[in-house]
């Protein structure tokens, strides 16, 4: 018996990749998958072919049970479709794995509003939107006296937490991601379902041109810790019962390493019991900052 053995899965954005990976660990361990992917390039736009058939093809080829879905997940008509895709092929659904996304990267100044505009839809509305309809298929299930042990895993990214140079747009939007998470988590824990997030670091299209020497493929017979294979045990168990109590966390990624990321906590903190004058602010906020924990780097700052 597989860790997903009976479960139903959706894995966004599966054709390459990241969700790809996922979508192949998912199935050798027994879950049936619904593989989706809009077959866009790196700038979100149409390619002449969906990927996630091939997919699909890979999986039943090894004896697993799949079924392509080519729907915009950005759009409420396509994340309606893609949960009622995995509830009419397989009859349930277990699993949301939130997964699509792709780059527009520019600098603040140069960025343009259709860019920003593009990415927050696609990684932020495309979590939310299938997210939603999975949500209210559960509560329904729930409220009808059928035990749901839901799993949701979102994808958020080291942008979203500390921040990227040349990412503004992704980075906010990863950002968003993790509150999210913590908002569903909170609110659909009494329906059964849990829901995290992970920020993953792998080669994929969108990181191997950006962080192309982080991201180069070793040599011939060393362990490849940029490999998108890498993250998905931890996806694969995060989506499984296994993980029953485990939710509104968020977890780094990378090779044989796993994270549990702590978030903001309080810290250094003054209390003049009345109101400050500016000058007393400054001054209290300086001393503050000196006893505080500077923060991470954000990616690509000098």
């Amino acid at each position: 018996m597989g860790l997903a053995e009976g479960r139903v899965v959706i894995v966004t954005g599966a054709g390459r990749g990241l969700g790809r990976a996922h979508a192949l660990a998912f199935a050798e361990e027994g879950a049936r998958v619904v593989v989706n992917d809009l077959g866009v390039g790196l700038d979100g736009l149409p390619g002449p072919e969906s990927p996630a058939a091939l997919v699909v093809a890979e999986i039943r080829a090894k004896g697993g049970e799949a079924v392509a879905h080519g729907g915009d997940i950005a759009t409420t008509e396509g994340a309606a479709s893609l949960v009622e895709t995995a509830v009419s092929t397989f009859g349930r659904l277990d699993t949301l794995v939130n997964n699509a996304g792709f780059l527009r990267d520019r600098m603040l100044v140069n960025l343009d509003e259709d860019d920003w505009d593009a990415v927050m839809r696609v990684h932020l509305k495309g979590h939310f939107l299938p997210l939603k309809h999975a949500a209210a298929y559960w509560r329904a299930e729930a409220k009808e006296g059928r035990q749901v042990a839901a799993r949701v895993v979102n994808t958020s990214s080291g942008a979203g937490l500390l921040g990227s140079v040349g990412q503004g747009n992704y980075s906010a939007a990863k950002a968003g991601i993790l509150g999210l998470t913590l908002v569903s988590a909170a609110e659909m824990g009494r329906y059964g379902v849990q829901v995290n997030a992970i920020a993953p670091a792998a080669r994929t299209r969108m990181t191997e041109q950006t962080f192309a020497d982080t991201m180069a493929a070793p040599e011939a017979g060393a362990f490849d810790a940029m490999a998108p294979e890498n993250v998905s045990p931890l996806v694969v168990w995060l989506g499984s019962d296994a993980s029953a109590g485990v939710t509104g966390r968020v977890f780094e990624a990378e090779g044989g390493r796993i994270t549990v990321m702590e978030g903001w906590r309080p810290g250094p903190t003054a209390d003049c019991g009345t109101r400050w004058t500016p000058s007393e602010a400054g001054e209290a906020t300086t001393k503050l900052l000196a006893e505080s924990e500077p923060p991470q780097p954000v990616y690509g700052a000098r």
